[in-house]
């Protein structure tokens, strides 16, 4: 499983992608828009794990780039923001089923990717 993970706060991308790589998870970090797309254009990614709030293009609004671009891409949304708002447009308005509230617990995510990976 390869997955790719988008978050404006480096230390924390970063620290993910080293903890999902010690449980088998082969992941690559970006800590914007323009890194995102450029590892998505260069290797195939199962899962990309995005933050719903990032400086310039929204979590939203990279999930749409990166699923017409493509298809077979599955996600999952972070935010450090945990209001009622914005649980409401992740899980019923952008009809996403995983939406995590940092700081995240690894093995909840673990299971999550593994989840998605074998849908």
């Amino acid at each position: 499983m390869r997955v790719l993970l988008i978050d404006d706060e480096e230390e924390l991308v970063s620290t993910l992608a080293e903890r999902l790589c010690i449980r088998g998870i082969e992941a690559e970090w970006a800590c914007d828009v323009r890194g995102a797309i450029s590892l998505a254009d260069e290797m195939l990614f199962d899962i990309a794990v995005i933050d719903v709030k990032m400086p310039g293009t929204s979590g939203f609004e990279l999930k749409n780039i990166l699923q017409t671009k493509f298809k077979n891409m599955k996600f999952v949304f972070l935010t450090g923001h945990g209001s009622e708002d914005d649980y409401e447009k992740g899980m019923i308005e952008a009809g996403e089923k995983y939406y995590l509230i940092k700081p995240i617990n690894i093995n909840e995510l673990v299971n999550i990717l593994q989840e998605l990976y074998n849908e």
